[in-house]
């Protein structure tokens, strides 16, 4: 398929929880909004289009290939918007490099994209033969080839056990070891599905696997926390962040991030007097994260897991 051809489906694509999305926005004219993960700009179309005449825009992504497709996409709203590419950990300096010190709203929409799911080429998919690559940017050092090749027992295990959450986390380390070198999802795919754990909820054997090694490639758990700080300081009093995540891991940093900042007080609850001096800094929108309905699912299996957590600036002390 094209980059036209792509870029014209994703302008077609209803991204997850759209309509959720932008209500929990609050979207409005004058303002400016940060989307964190633009990936090929649904929900920035969203947001543009629900802050019209004069809302404005930055998108960032660190995959090149999403970047010229939400160009496109949101094309009708040339002057509006600004596309850079960038992991949203930066989004503070990238703000900064538009003289922006504030913003009304910020959307991280986590985890990986449809299209580079389906992408062969970028080694995401335990579904299709390609490259073990799994790099969100494809200029970064280590591919997930790399790091299967060269990783010892003990951190194969940890990365399997904490980021997959697979049970038999030795057991598959080993076999990994067993078999190097391993180039390709196939080879992997077909070492996991042997050797992994297999689940009641009927996932591929290899998902864990693939989960595990593709967040540890991008750094993704850490990027979270500092794209979460980073939000929290660019919000202006009544602005808010909403978080789209897929899997536990992310939700619950982004649980307890939201939990954590709506307290005055973060002593361990022992403690009789407070000394910490940390101050509330967030309001909860969402008691609990809200799900796609039964509609949505139909019309996107992917979205079954997905997980929106919202929270609003509370006025600064």
């Amino acid at each position: 398929m094209s980059a036209s051809q792509d870029a014209a489906s994703a302008g077609e694509h209803t991204p997850v929880l759209y309509q959720n999305v932008l209500s929990a926005l609050q979207l409005r004219p004058g303002e400016r909004y940060i989307d964190g993960t633009v990936g090929a700009g649904g929900h920035a179309r969203g947001i543009l289009a629900g802050s019209s005449p004069d809302g404005m825009l930055l998108g960032l992504d660190r995959d090149p290939a999403a970047l010229t497709i939400a160009a496109h996409t949101l094309a009708p709203f040339e002057g509006r918007y600004f596309l850079r590419r960038s992991s949203y950990a930066q989004m503070a300096t990238r703000a900064e490099e538009l003289g922006w010190e504030k913003v009304f709203g910020v959307l991280l929409d986590l985890g990986l994209s449809s299209m580079q799911l389906a992408d062969p080429a970028r080694g995401f998919s335990f579904l299709l033969e390609g490259p073990l690559d799994m790099r969100f940017d494809p200029e970064t050092d280590m591919s997930a080839a790399e790091l299967v090749n060269t990783l010892d027992e003990t951190e194969l295990v940890r990365i399997l056990s904490e980021y997959g959450e697979e049970p038999r986390s030795r057991t598959v380390a080993r076999a990994i070891i067993a078999s190097r070198p391993i180039w390709t999802t196939g080879q992997l795919a077909e070492i996991a599905s042997r050797n992994a754990a297999r689940t009641r909820r009927g996932l591929h054997p290899a998902t864990r696997t693939f989960q595990a090694l593709r967040i540890a490639v991008n750094h993704e758990l850490e990027t979270l926390q500092a794209g979460l700080a980073a939000a929290l300081g660019l919000l202006k009093p009544g602005g808010r962040v909403a978080v789209i995540a897929f899997h536990s891991l992310e939700d619950r940093i982004v649980k307890q991030f939201f939990n954590r900042e709506r307290q005055d007080c973060i002593c361990p609850p022992e403690q009789p007097v407070c000394t910490c001096g940390h101050k509330a800094t967030l309001r909860l929108i969402t008691r609990r994260p809200e799900r796609p309905s039964e509609t949505e699912i139909k019309q996107n299996p992917r979205a079954r897991s997905a997980r929106l957590r919202v929270a609003e600036r509370l006025p600064l002390a």
